[in-house]
């Protein structure tokens, strides 16, 4: 059996983790986890071979995502014969220096922090795992899989804004995100992907990708993960107006209007307190108009995004749904595809698999 790699992918409170083997040309999930509830007092740190001859599940209080980690290398020690091979880590933005997955060096996390502007809600995060796993993993490679990378092939109509050339030459265009997602979309599908098919990644963060013979033509996501549709928290695309009536009439400054877009919008903000879509469902099953909005707002704006890709793909032949609500929530589904039979497409969930696709890019680089 080759050398695990061992992959990273943390979120604002979790850490989920996986070790992978290269298995008759393909990665193979050797071990998953997560470490729940970083910084509360309910934490919980879970972990299961595919043998099952691991399954560790343990609460603890992890009052940092260093802690998360170290739990995690000791039990990596306990439980593994052969030492790792790699360390890969999922990181949402590499800014407009960075468009292709790579070894992490001291110049790459220059880099990166240079970066941070255009993803200053995931970014330093990242960073900060990136090195605080150096110091646990050491001796070994670690590398940077990049969320924007799956969408170099969008074309230039898709990647600019409608602003002077200068603003795009200093980074200011569609980057694209969810990319490692739809990535391992495209490899579960194999052959059964459909030359014109639209990908709706819907999770905590959502977003929509049109694909022609499994290429990025375009995507709802923009420079930042904020724009697209709405999502749990975030606002999604808002008039440009809007935000200037914000900085003028209600006098919030930039770290107020951050603050607003990204944590206090979307479906929590028109459900006027819950950004879980099942609670919502469940609130609107019992005739509550609030969570019956929002769940209309976020579902329209889905069907717009899709009957849009199809004008641009000059059809379609299938969606697909994936991410926590779009493989959980048939009731999303549902209504999402209510009002879109007239494109004769065909429909399938596929369970996204990001951690898999990290390992995939990690091996290649190491036998690079």
């Amino acid at each position: 059996m080759t050398q695990g790699i061992l992959v990273l992918n943390s979120g604002s409170s979790s850490l989920k983790f996986g070790v992978f083997m290269a298995n008759d040309g393909d990665e193979e999930a050797w071990l998953t986890g997560s470490a729940k509830g970083i910084g509360r007092d309910n934490g919980s740190l879970t972990m299961r071979s595919s043998d099952k001859q691991i399954d560790v599940a343990q609460d603890h209080l992890m009052e940092s995502q260093h802690d998360a980690l170290q739990r995690v290398a000791d039990a990596l020690r306990e439980h593994m014969r052969e030492p790792l091979a790699a360390v890969g880590h999922r990181v949402v933005h590499g800014g407009p220096d960075v468009r292709e997955h790579r070894e992490i060096t001291s110049a790459l996390k220059d880099t990166l922090r240079d970066a941070v502007p255009f993803a200053p809600l995931h970014l330093p995060q990242s960073l900060a795992l990136i090195d605080e796993a150096q110091g646990i993993f050491t001796g070994i490679p670690h590398f940077a899989c990049f969320d924007t990378v799956f969408h170099r092939t969008m074309p230039e109509r898709a990647t600019r804004y409608a602003l002077p050339r200068e603003f795009a030459e200093r980074g200011v265009m569609r980057y694209g995100f969810h990319g490692l997602s739809y990535e391992s979309i495209v490899n579960a599908l194999g052959p059964k992907l459909k030359p014109r098919t639209v990908i709706a990644h819907l999770g905590s963060g959502a977003s929509l990708c049109a694909l022609q013979n499994g290429h990025s033509i375009d995507t709802s996501m923009g420079m930042t993960p904020t724009g697209g549709i709405p999502m749990a928290t975030r606002s999604g695309d808002l008039d440009p107006g809007v935000l200037i009536h914000l900085l003028r009439q209600q006098s919030l400054d930039a770290d107020a209007l951050e603050t607003l877009v990204n944590r206090q919008s979307g479906l929590k903000a028109l459900s006027e307190s819950d950004d879980d879509m099942q609670t919502l469902i469940e609130r609107r099953d019992h005739g509550d108009a609030n969570a019956m909005l929002a769940i209309d707002v976020f579902c329209t704006a889905i069907r717009k995004t899709i009957g849009g890709y199809a004008a641009l793909l000059g059809g379609l032949d299938e969606i697909v749904f994936s991410g926590g609500i779009g493989e959980h929530s048939e009731a999303v589904r549902a209504q999402v595809l209510d009002g879109l039979s007239f494109l004769g497409a065909s429909h399938r969930v596929v369970e996204t698999e990001e951690e898999r696709q990290i390992a995939r890019h990690c091996r290649r680089l190491l036998d690079a």
